[in-house]
């Protein structure tokens, strides 16, 4: 599908018309959607005309709120064409929250293998401290220095297939852009591996078909997708991998019945197991329409949109030269547009081809009215490929340094001549060519001029904040 420019300028100016009165440039879609402006008066003339309770209990006002959150269980599945006799749809605070739900509740064993891709999410990686606390195996899959997977295969054939295995994978890196192939799912389950699909990065661009694609649980966090609310997500299982999970503790709302006398309880046998405490019900109230806003557009017409601003800026930053030809910019992932998405991770160098410090990009942009990301993007594992960190000195390093020690300026004299952080540029919905041009200036003014000195080190970011 071609882009539609005029079609997207009537929506921004229409929808996020706030970007251009206040000046802004945002291209941090990968960590955040915009919401729409009829969004929020849609949802602010809700909350003025209904009255909600607490949904644990049964007078008017209670099950007004239990209605909300059936009816959003409901569009959800709609939206990403799941079974409802496949699929449960459990709420959660985001991605993050729906993979701790795995991560604690997996049956890991002796035996059994967690396999993940070295490119994830911080979140992802975490549960590698649920599966060895419990004798699994741990392993990486690697990716290619284009940051796509390397020998899936030959990883996948290593499980015990009488054990209980657990891959893990994103759709689409948050570091690189990469789309890894949906059909790892299926290689994975032909090989006995339950599947989890980190969805985070994909779907706030792309289809996600339940019914061509059958990953056993997949997270989401709404607001990439559509920006409000915040501090909500889902996990969508299929019943018989969520029926395999076994939770380590019940709370308020994951039981039907407790007894103190007799240390008894009786947990729910559907996905309410698993929704601890009072649910985030006016939040969840929201998200229908945030689902409704984006087919209104059409998420094929956004992906062609989002695609074709990407494929537009990779260009334009590859052709980028000093005075001496040397280039301007080193890209991390694909330098095309085949299976990618619409977010680049990039350093700029000097006419010698050595490093600008990531902190003097990030303070041009900030002082130009730029929202964009650096530093590892909460995907350490990427970080490390891309920036090819060689095992023992990144080991060294990172021993030598505690969390007192710690900054970005000890961590980069530790690593030489490595990176120690990148600059993420990532498109979205409202995103315009105007908006690629500002980027572009504050890109160009690094022509010929070296590496800039970086601003005080009390002032820098951490090196691995949070997506």
């Amino acid at each position: 599908m071609p882009m539609d420019d005029a079609r997207f300028e009537e929506l921004r100016q229409r929808e996020f018309s706030r970007l251009d009165a206040q000046g802004h440039v945002y291209l941090d879609y990968t960590g955040a959607g915009l919401y729409s402006e009829s969004q929020v008066r849609a949802n602010a003339e809700f909350l003025c005309n209904g009255v909600f309770g607490n949904p644990h209990s049964r007078n008017p006002t209670s099950r007004a709120a239990t209605l909300l959150c059936e009816d959003a269980r409901t569009r959800v599945l709609e939206y990403f064409n799941a079974d409802p006799d496949q699929y449960e749809v459990v709420f959660t605070l985001n991605a993050s929250g729906a993979l701790k739900l795995v991560g604690e509740a997996f049956p890991w064993e002796a035996g059994g293998r967690f396999l993940l891709t070295a490119d994830n999410h911080n979140s992802v990686n975490g549960l590698r401290e649920f599966a060895q606390a419990h004798g699994a195996e741990v392993a990486y899959v690697p990716p290619c220095p284009d940051m796509r997977l390397s020998g899936l295969r030959e990883h996948l054939a290593q499980a015990d297939r009488g054990k209980h295995n657990l891959f893990a994978f994103p759709a689409q890196s948050n570091f690189s852009g990469v789309k890894h192939s949906l059909d790892a799912i299926q290689l994975a389950h032909d090989h006995g591996y339950h599947v989890l699909l980190d969805a985070a990065a994909f779907v706030p661009t792309n289809p996600l078909d339940l019914r061509r694609y059958l990953p056993d649980f997949v997270c989401i966090s709404f607001y990439k997708m559509f920006g409000f609310p915040t501090g909500v997500g889902v996990l969508l299982a299929r019943r018989d991998a969520l029926n395999a999970l076994h939770r380590p503790w019940f709370s308020g709302g994951t039981v039907r019945f407790v007894s103190t006398q007799n240390q008894l309880h009786m947990q729910h046998v559907t996905g309410r197991a698993f929704e601890d405490g009072t649910l985030n019900y006016l939040g969840i109230a929201a998200v229908p329409a945030g689902l409704d806003f984006l087919e209104e557009i059409g998420i094929d017409r956004i992906n062609a949109h989002v695609m074709g601003l990407t494929e537009e800026l990779l260009r334009d930053m590859l052709e980028m030269r000093h005075g001496n030809g040397a280039p301007m910019v080193c890209i991390y992932g694909p330098k095309t547009m085949e299976m990618r998405g619409g977010t680049i991770a990039f350093n700029l160098l000097d006419p010698q081809g050595g490093l600008v410090d990531f902190r003097a990009v990030e303070q041009r942009a900030n002082e130009a009215g730029i929202s964009l990301r650096t530093g590892f993007f909460c995907n350490p594992g990427a970080a490390e490929f891309a920036f090819e960190y060689p095992d023992e000195d990144a080991f060294r390093c990172i021993k030598t340094l505690t969390p007192e020690t710690f900054n970005i300026q000890v961590f980069s004299d530790c690593m030489s001549d490595h990176p120690v952080g990148a600059v993420r540029v990532s498109v979205g919905i409202a995103s315009n060519r105007a908006d690629l041009a500002r980027l572009m200036e504050v890109l160009c003014s690094f022509r010929d001029a070296g590496c800039e000195a970086a601003p005080g080190d009390a002032a820098l970011p951490a090196l691995a904040t949070v997506d």
